[in-house]
């Protein structure tokens, strides 16, 4: 038997030990009925930054006056009103009519407020997620939108919707209704994978269809019939492939909503559309729409002298924002054979001479994008630090080892437009790809066939980028031709993925997640109507997103999406263009903005009229 000091010391050990246990599981049952208590709204990682009963959004003036017309300019056409399939070409405005359960702030990464969802309910894991929906929820046939409009809407988007609703949605693999008002999705865990702690936030932002409605109109098809919604606005008069407008609901059920105060403040909202950007250019100037983003520099730099700016008839200003540029890029189809090595596709990169371009074409306004995150802290920046090594040493071996051991840069120049070093440097890694010039012309050297493609371009302003990159490739040997479609017919091939090499835009959130499977992922590589453009299909990709879509912090988010970006850009899946870390905005000066503008950059639902 122990001395009795030590006894009674081992038992006051004891007693310690057990408090300590007791206070940690008490403190973990705290946490745990806190998190599955409902609550108003839901950050991707941490806390809303708006509490409960909270006002408005700071980006609006809660004062600002009803009424007037916003008129927009848009390039191309439309020939549907149908947003949820990829068949045809959508018009714009899907924000305006049909609403969802949460809605977004632009001033957050990725935060949810309660739109037709009073509230949100999620335990720690995110394994599930209860949506309580508001009474006076209504379509704009005054029905109440209830529970079974919900089911419907998810049955329905996953069997016979978009590509990326389909691939979302298949995640529920349960639903319950808890309550008179209440609906329960119980999320899907694939097996060895940490669990999607993103679901919860994406069903939040399923649009709900009017079960209704849609019973009795076949979603699978294209149409011009206006479709029922419950937004702050209803369609009004259409012109197909021209013009559409939107008249504000005046009996909306959502106007007093916190989320929502400060903005949809147009009587109505038009769309025109125009033949190409020249045209859209010259109507603005001319008075036929209200707000132009201008992404031409010389434009831009010219725009002083114009009559209707000198004469205050058109406001101009440069406004910041904090949100990634994305990925603006030529994307190289990887579905075709010359395509499908990734030296080739690293060699055409050197035939690109973009500080020659920027400075000749561009008034040096544009920066190179160097990453699929560019202008934020999600970019891969120096060599991986100890958090992307953790998720990235699994793959050693089945990425290149310059994932390791370079920080990655676009191919440079001096910008005199002598690039004859960095053809060299394009003919030696095609000659390791086994191709040779023959009578001036690259060829494949098993197979005897030329290297020959076409780029695709929806916009005829690009040809000024995508000309002097074909003119270098002619010196490699290579036949690149250009061609410029309307943009029905590039929607059509860019989704059946038609096309060699397309001018793309990939844009991104500072909170990345599930959408990265749409771009990125392998299931998605042939799936039609899909963004992944490039045909990726990488096992080292998938492994890395789900990942992003499982990281339980900010932080860790961080460092998994820098090894994702690391691994995107050594396959040189793309040839990076150029990004502008702020907006270029003019507008007429009969219209008005708040003064402050959200992360995101400028929300022209919280615009108003002057008159």
């Amino acid at each position: 038997m122990a001395p009795t000091g030590q006894s009674d010391r081992s038992l006051s050990g004891s007693t310690t030990a057990i408090s300590a246990l007791l206070g940690t599981l008490v403190v973990l049952l705290i946490t745990t009925a806190q998190a599955q208590q409902p609550q108003h709204g839901i950050a991707m990682h941490g806390d809303p930054k708006y509490g409960p009963g909270f006002a408005h959004l700071d980006y609006v003036n809660p004062n600002a006056p009803k009424g007037g017309v916003f008129k927009f300019g848009i390039t191309g056409s439309f020939n549907s009103l149908n947003p949820f399939i990829i068949k045809g070409s959508p018009a714009p405005g899907r924000h305006l009519l049909f609403e969802s359960l949460l809605k977004r702030n632009w001033d957050e990464a990725f935060s949810l407020y309660g739109l037709i969802a009073e509230s949100i309910q999620v335990p720690e894991n995110r394994s599930w997620v209860i949506f309580t929906l508001r009474p006076e929820a209504r379509f704009h046939d005054g029905t109440q939108i209830t529970v079974e409009d919900v089911i419907f809407s998810i049955e329905t988007l996953r069997e016979k919707g978009r590509p990326n609703h389909r691939r979302y949605y298949s995640n529920v693999v349960n639903i319950e209704q808890p309550g008179p008002r209440q609906i329960k999705f119980t999320f899907s865990q694939e097996p060895g994978q940490e669990r999607d702690r993103e679901l919860p936030l994406i069903m939040g932002l399923m649009p709900i269809l009017s079960k209704a409605y849609y019973t009795k109109t076949d979603i699978t098809k294209t149409t011009l019939e206006p479709p029922m919604g419950s937004g702050p606005y209803r369609i009004g008069r259409v012109d197909p492939g021209r013009s559409i407008s939107y008249v504000r609901v005046p009996d909306y059920w959502g106007r007093d909503l916190a989320i929502n105060r400060g903005q949809n403040n147009f009587d109505e909202i038009r769309y025109d559309y125009f033949r190409d950007s020249n045209v859209a250019y010259e109507a603005f100037n001319a008075g036929e729409y209200d707000v132009r983003r201008e992404t031409d520099p010389t434009r831009w730099a010219n725009s002083a002298k114009l009559p209707a700016i000198m004469d205050g008839r058109i406001t101009t200003a440069e406004l910041e924002n904090g949100r990634p540029a994305g990925m603006h890029a030529l994307a190289l189809n990887t579905r075709r054979w010359f395509f499908s090595d990734r030296k080739v596709r690293q060699a055409l990169a050197y035939a690109l001479d973009f500080e020659w371009m920027n400075k000749t074409l561009f008034h040096g306004a544009y920066k190179r994008t160097n990453s699929y995150f560019v202008n934020s802290e999600l970019a891969a920046r120096g060599l991986p630090g100890p958090d992307e090594l953790a998720a990235l040493e699994p793959h050693r071996g089945r990425v290149p080892n310059e994932v390791f051991t370079k920080v990655y840069e676009p191919p440079s120049t001096d910008g005199s437009g002598n690039i004859r070093r960095n053809l060299q440097t394009a003919r030696d890694l095609l000659t390791e790809a086994g191709w040779k010039i023959v009578d001036n012309r690259l060829i494949h050297g098993q197979t005897g066939r030329p290297m020959s493609f076409e780029i695709l371009l929806v916009n005829s302003g690009n040809e000024r980028v995508v000309l002097p990159f074909v003119r270098n490739l002619e010196r490699l040997g290579v036949e690149a031709r250009v061609r410029t479609v309307d943009s029905a017919q590039y929607q059509a091939r860019v989704e059946d993925y038609d096309f060699d090499m397309a001018v793309r835009t990939w844009r991104v959130t500072l909170s990345p997640g599930n959408e990265q499977k749409f771009y990125w992922g392998s299931n998605s590589a042939d799936t039609p109507g899909t963004r992944n453009l490039p045909g990726v299909k990488d096992p080292v990709v998938d492994a890395l997103i789900a990942q992003i879509v499982a990281a339980p912090d900010r932080k860790s988010l961080i460092a998994r999406t820098r090894a994702l970006d690391r691994v995107l850009l050594s396959g040189h899946y793309v040839i990076p263009l150029f990004y502008r870390p702020s907006d270029w905005v003019a507008y007429r000066a009969t219209l008005d903005r708040p003064n402050v503008t959200p992360i995101y950059g400028y929300v022209t639902e919280t615009w108003w009229s002057k008159e």
